[in-house]
């Protein structure tokens, strides 16, 4: 069962990427859909019956209880081997679901949302690589399986995000988020190849073994000797900062949205983008020993937070908003993981696939019955036209904002609640950020909503005479994830955050014995710190929120064009992004098209070219016009030219007989 789940969407997409043409595009799309929902179905059981019956134990490491599915013998090189091998515990069975679940859905979705490209088995072909390759990441069994995984998802959202290549824009966001996450991975490798040096292996068992005494070793740096296990995680984590697009390493998400709608909600709700905050679940173990890497995590993760609410505020694209959504999401997932909290960052991953999903395939809807119009300037008035996809948005955006009893509420104050017991200098920060940016959300969720649907109509008569509901192909994947942001947040608290959660979790994860966030908790709830309005604090911040978008975007629709303009050097701060684009283009960009035009024109061109194969051309040339010169077509040129060569012949020999030669 679990190897179908693998690799079932990696034998649809070979069927419907390498046999599309003959099959036709129907066919792919049952077939990629058909084996995305098995598996799913299968990735259901195997989670039930892992929760019911307990963890078929086929290898006991220490307290972890985990299941080996060996498939071959991947790699041997003297005394190096690395099996290829599926590694099953409650961590990868939840990503499994997740990740089957949200995937399923988007290929139904597709099924109608692409009915009029051509390119239809290509792009099932392309969702169903990339589920495959996120599989292959969150049951790696060691580094190099999760490093393959890594890279297959960044590969397969590189031939999703360019799918319409045609389009300048998509092929430069392709690029743009294949070379940004190039950065991050190049950190990445650093860190497996000095896991290798420092524990002699890259299998997750012996490392985690390893981990604690790995924690007293020191590495030379650049003349100085630092914390071996600190300077490992620190490497591990610029990768995640690639992949969850972390502030620094963030900016190829919002260019993302040039791929097809289905392929926003693929990446940026359950998949790629997760694909970072598992990893640093999944080396817990090693976070546990490096408290400064795990400072450094925190604080990143809460300026992501901070940073990615501010610029959704200024956003017209309504996908572009949902994108940075996820940024700052993204955000609170990291630094509950940094303040050790992994089952909070776990929740939120989980419920915010849920939402976030929703809110994509809902945008789609919108962009859909808008006959592919994005900015939500040219849209309003249309939520008597699309009821349904208005009130499923409406779900959505309350999971998100954080409003109860909706999941995202449960997960996100969890993290919260996490933050604030920490009683740590950055945990007391994160939980400051944390509760503005649940403020910030509110705003930029209900914006989206009421600039979107109410109002007077900013579009034209056409395109409002068109304005019509999606497709039920393309509502009911919307129904179910709106039942995840519904229920999933109540009935899943009590495994990930409760009570529950060390017998749901297994010992998977390893906080540190010092810093367990969410165990300080629980030693706090109830007394005056925790009950006390720091604690409903989020919530207030939440219902705020949508009561100032209300008053902006209802009641005084005015007020919006005045704040702008009385804070107007802060709103184009925050409306440009932070200015990071324009920052890279001016450190990086340009000297690296600088440096390519120089080593072009001079190393090239007028270097390389000129003294070598141009060279040698010119002086070819130059000699067969002078020997051609010769040849005049006159028999008395051509005698003349005999004699001489005679004369020169008997003069040589003569010449060297003189000397005595002969």
């Amino acid at each position: 069962m679990e190897i179908l789940i693998v690799f079932l969407p990696l034998l649809a997409a070979l069927i419907a990427g390498f046999g599309g043409r003959w099959i036709g595009a129907r066919n792919s799309e049952i077939i990629t859909t058909l084996a995305i929902f098995t598996a799913a179905i299968l990735g259901v059981m195997l989670f039930a019956f892992s929760l019911n019956h307990g963890a078929d134990v086929t290898h006991r490491l220490g307290v972890n209880d985990v299941k080996i599915i060996p498939i071959f013998q991947w790699v041997s090189s003297g005394s190096f081997t690395v099996n290829w091998s599926l590694r099953l515990d409650r961590l990868s069975e939840v990503m499994i679901l997740v990740v089957t679940s949200v995937s399923a859905m988007v290929h139904l979705y597709s099924i109608g949302y692409m009915s009029h490209d051509p390119s239809r088995p290509r792009f099932m072909a392309y969702l169903s690589l990339f589920t495959f390759a996120m599989l292959m990441l969150v049951t790696a069994n060691d580094f190099l399986q999760l490093y393959f995984g890594w890279e297959g998802v960044g590969f397969a959202s590189y031939a999703l995000i360019g799918f319409w290549y045609e389009r300048d824009s998509a092929n430069k966001a392709a690029i743009k988020a294949f070379v940004v996450n190039r950065v991050g991975d190049f950190g990445f490798a650093l860190g497996v190849l000095a896991v290798f040096s420092l524990f002699g292996s890259i299998g997750f068992d012996a490392v985690f073994n390893g981990a604690e005494e790995a924690s007293r070793r020191t590495i030379n740096l650049v003349g100085y000797d630092v914390p071996a296990l600190t300077l490992i995680c620190l490497l591990l984590f610029v990768g995640a900062m690639g992949k969850s697009a972390q502030l620094g390493l963030h900016t190829w998400l919002p260019d993302a949205m040039e791929g097809p709608t289905p392929v926003s909600a693929l990446i940026h709700a359950a998949t790629m983008v997760t694909a970072g905050v598992f990893m640093l679940c999944r080396l817990s173990p090693l976070f546990a020993h490096a408290e400064f890497a795990r400072d450094v995590v925190t604080v990143v993760g809460a300026a992501t937070c901070l940073f990615a609410a501010t610029v959704a505020l200024t956003q017209f694209d309504i996908k572009r908003v949902i994108a940075y959504s996820t940024c700052s999401q993204l955000g609170y997932m990291v630094f509950a993981a940094g303040l050790s909290a992994y089952g909070a960052a776990m929740f939120h991953l989980v419920t915010h696939a849920a939402f976030k999903a929703l809110l994509f395939l809902g945008a789609g809807g919108v962009i859909h019955a808008m006959s592919g119009e994005q900015d939500m300037r040219k849209m309003g008035g249309i939520w008597r036209l699309i009821p349904v996809t208005y009130g499923l948005m409406w779900i959505g955006s309350l999971a998100l904002a954080g409003i109860p009893p909706f999941a995202g509420y449960y997960s996100k104050h969890s993290i919260l609640e996490a933050a604030l017991a920490s009683g740590t200098v950055f945990g007391n920060w994160a939980y400051i950020v944390g509760t503005l940016v649940a403020f910030l959300t509110a705003i930029y969720s209900f914006r989206l909503i009421f600039l979107a649907f109410h109002g007077p109509s900013r579009a034209g008569e056409h395109t409002m005479a068109h304005v019509h509901e999606s497709p039920w192909v393309m509502l009911l994947p919307l129904f179910v994830l709106a039942a995840g942001a519904l229920l999933l947040g109540y009935y899943g608290e009590e495994w990930f955050v409760g009570e529950a959660r060390r017998d749901f979790w297994q010992h998977v994860l390893v906080a540190s014995p010092d810093h367990d966030a969410l165990v300080k908790a629980d030693m706090l709830y109830g007394t005056s710190l925790l009950s006390g309005w720091r604690m409903i604090l989020p919530s207030l911040a939440g219902g705020a929120g949508i009561l100032v978008a209300f008053l902006l975007y209802v009641i005084f629709p005015g007020w919006p064009h005045r704040i702008v303009n009385m804070f107007a050097p802060v709103h184009r701060f925050f409306y440009h992004k932070w200015y990071f684009d324009e920052l890279y283009d001016f450190l990086f960009v340009q000297p690296a098209q600088k440096l390519g035009r120089f080593l072009w024109q001079t190393g090239d061109v007028k270097t390389i070219d000129r003294f070598g194969p141009d060279g040698i051309a010119a002086v070819t040339r130059l000699g067969s016009r002078f020997v051609s010169g010769w040849q005049t077509g006159y028999v008395y040129h051509y005698a003349f030219a005999m004699l001489i060569g005679l004369v020169a012949i008997i003069s040589w020999f003569l010449l060297r007989q003189s000397n005595g030669i002969f």
